[in-house]
This record gives structure tokens, sequence and C-alpha cells, in this order.
């Protein structure tokens, strides 16, 4: 995930979120949205496939105070700075787990702590599970809200 400049005509495969800012890009890149992503994305043999309708517009996200979203803004900000520190990797050089460059696995480990705060989860021993399941509650919450 990453930001394109308005020359960039995006393709069919490619998602685009216009307004999109530096905290959405945040949450976005989040262990809590790849978790969620993973529970609930479609495949196509091995490699998932991102949907708009049932991954990002049914993705429960958080409620932060200013102060947490001004975090979010700033550990965003610095995977961005993590990447730009190797600028003829591609993403998936980068984000090989076995050779990910430290300052970008640290990057994303603040990021991946100020998203689950505003979420009100615990920084350490919430698994992945327990994670998607509280996700599951705020969305089957939202849908309740909605019907009504």
């Amino acid at each position: 995930m990453g930001y394109l400049d308005k020359n960039t005509i995006a393709g069919d495969k490619l998602f685009i979120i216009p307004d999109a800012n530096i905290f959405h890009f945040g949450v976005l890149t989040s262990n809590v949205h790849m978790a969620w992503m993973r529970a609930v994305c479609g495949r196509l043999k091995s490699d998932y496939s991102y949907s708009i309708n049932i991954v990002y517009n049914n993705f429960p996200w958080p409620t932060p105070t200013e102060a947490q979203r001004a975090r979010i803004e700033q550990t965003a900000q610095a995977i961005l700075d993590a990447r730009a520190l190797y600028p003829d990797s591609s993403l998936a050089d980068l984000y090989d787990n076995l050779t990910m460059p430290p300052e970008l696995r640290t990057a994303h480990q603040h990021n991946d702590r100020a998203v689950m705060d505003a979420y009100g989860f615990p920084k350490k021993g919430m698994t992945e599970s327990a994670c998607v399941a509280e996700l599951m509650r705020m969305y089957q919450k939202k849908v309740e809200e909605t019907s009504k």
C-alpha cells in the first residue's frame, strides 16, 4: 500500500482511495486491518483477493481521540520515511520477511501499537483471532445500529 501521484492511472487490479490521508494509511497498514483482511478476504489460489465491498467497506474503523489519531499519523509517516531510505527497493523487496529493513519493521511495530491503542485493544498478548473476534463484534454492532 502506498501513495500515487495525480498522474497515475489506476488499472483494474489497483484500488484507490481518492481522499485518503496518512491516518487512513496507518490504519490500513496495521496488523489490525491485516488480521481483518486475512479473515474476510477471498483468495485466488493462495493469493489474497482484496475486495472493496467485503474487506474495506465492512472494516470497523477505530474512533480515536485526537492524540491517538496524531500518534497514528506520526507512526504511519515513519513507515513511509523508512521506505524512503531504500528508493531502489520494491515493496516486495522491502516486505520480504527475511530481509525486511530493521527501520521498517520497527516503524510497523510502532504503528501497530498506535492503532491497537485507538481500538482499545491490549498492546501485548492479543492474538490475531481475538482481534478478529473483537472486530466482528464491532461490525455486528454497527450493522444492528444501522438497521434500527
